[in-house]
């Protein structure tokens, strides 16, 4: 089974909490905070997996989680950080975001792409010890980590795309000229899923071919099994069009060619626009013999009338049997000459960039939310809110006055203020309500 699209869910581990500890040791005076600080949230990391050429292993799994942070511990014991999770995907597969479809990365290349950030771990006591505080009796609680839906949808990397219609010869093609072997059979559809091979032009250079399953007319609206599996060729640099010169499906040469032509059009007028040569497949049959075929390589007029269109639109004929290897030479060498000619592959952009780590405290506080339930009371939500929530030790009293003043220097008093919020009102700050005091 071939998938190259499907959604998963994946969670980066959250931090550990920091400890609050004394060292409390015989003939030790004044010992003081030892708390340690928690372990950090493991990270989901993506890596490119050059082995794999389908999103299959992700059918049954497609939850993902890192490993938590561990607690900090007396001693001044900082917490184990947690194990990063990496998930490995098909080179080319692009990283989207289900609900806007935009681009978060393309992965076409060797590095790691960390996805969710693990929580940082929370501090323990020993940081908050002050000349005039010495007996800190809070710590912070580590912070959750990352987490989100991403749509995984594979672009495969290769710079000739083959495409034609079925039993034009596309899968003779590909087994013809590398080392690929598709499944090749006398009827239609027989390649249901995209093939790479790699195709060799002397010492350590080549290129990449893709063949696409046969497409139909109206594939580009969804007909067969093109629409499906078009998106694997907007990333090569040019096209092979495989053509039936032969008629041996009842079309003539260029009817093959316009129903194509046609297809890539209304698909994507860029990929439609790219250097195309036409591989005129099945060229042995209109002669009688092979050995003619060197000598006369076009004979009928319905073949005259492809090469004399294609010509007009700057696109080189190679009249060639993918069957019988005949004149497949002359085909990859034209290819390869024009490779030589054209930009890299494509990479796409991220359309979404990941916002960094802010240290500040502060930062996000101008989206909590603040509005009045039917109670009467003042509701306080939003993440910055919950952040600071996990922070604090509302059983003791320092803590408490930490956060006051971040809510003082965070503007959240001042908005509920201007929200007509009084003195004795209640105000539920993310699930604990407190008696607003001025």
């Amino acid at each position: 089974m071939f998938i190259d699209k499907i959604k998963i869910y994946v969670k980066a581990g959250n931090g550990g909490h920091g400890a609050i500890s004394f060292r409390r040791e015989k003939y030790v005076a004044k010992g003081g905070p030892d708390g340690g600080d928690g372990g950090h949230g493991g990270n989901v990391i993506f890596r490119c997996d050059d082995s794999a050429n389908t999103l299959l292993a992700f059918r049954y799994k497609r939850k993902f989680t890192a490993e938590n942070g561990e607690n900090g511990g007396g001693a001044k014991f900082h917490g184990k950080n947690g194990e990063d999770i990496i998930i490995k995907v098909p080179r080319g597969t692009l990283v989207r975001d289900p609900e806007s479809g935009k681009i978060i990365k393309d992965m076409c290349d060797d590095g790691d792409f960390i996805i969710c950030k693990g929580g940082r771990g929370g501090w323990g006591n020993k940081h908050f010890a002050t000349p005039t505080r010495q007996i800190p009796r809070f710590a912070k609680n580590g912070l959750p980590g990352e987490e989100k839906e991403v749509l995984l949808e594979l672009k495969m990397i290769a710079d000739v795309g083959l495409v034609g219609l079925p039993s034009a010869g596309k899968s003779s093609l590909l087994a013809a000229i590398s080392a690929a072997r598709p499944k090749v059979a006398e009827y239609h559809f027989t390649t249901l899923e995209p093939s790479l091979g790699v195709v060799s032009i002397g010492g350590e250079a080549g290129f990449v071919a893709a063949d696409i399953p046969g497409l139909i007319e109206g594939a580009s609206d969804g007909l067969g099994l093109g629409h499906d599996f078009l998106r694997h060729i907007e990333r090569c640099r040019m096209l092979i069009q495989v053509v039936d010169v032969a008629g041996t499906e009842g079309r003539t040469p260029l009817e093959d060619f316009n129903v194509i032509s046609e297809e890539l059009e209304k698909f994507s007028p860029e990929l439609a626009s790219r250097p195309r040569i036409i591989a005129a497949n099945k060229a042995d049959l209109m002669v009688n013999g092979v050995e003619e075929f060197s000598l006369i390589p076009a004979v009928s007029e319905e073949a005259k009338e492809l090469e004399t269109i294609a010509n007009a639109l700057d696109y080189d004929v190679v009249y060639i049997s993918a069957a019988n290897k005949l004149n497949l030479k002359e085909l990859v060498d034209k290819t390869a000459k024009i490779l030589e000619t054209l930009p890299p592959v494509i990479t796409y952009e991220p359309e979404i960039i990941p916002e960094t780590e802010v240290e500040d405290d502060l930062s996000g506080s101008e989206n909590v939310t603040i509005r009045r339930a039917d109670n009467a009371a003042f509701i306080v939500s939003g993440e910055w809110a919950e952040k600071l929530v996990g922070r604090v030790n509302f059983s003791d009293k320092e803590s408490l006055m930490y956060f006051e003043r971040s809510l003082i220097r965070g503007g959240i008093i001042d908005r509920l203020r201007e929200a007509g919020c009084e003195e004795g009102d209640t105000v539920n700050f993310c699930g604990m309500e407190f008696e607003f005091i001025e």
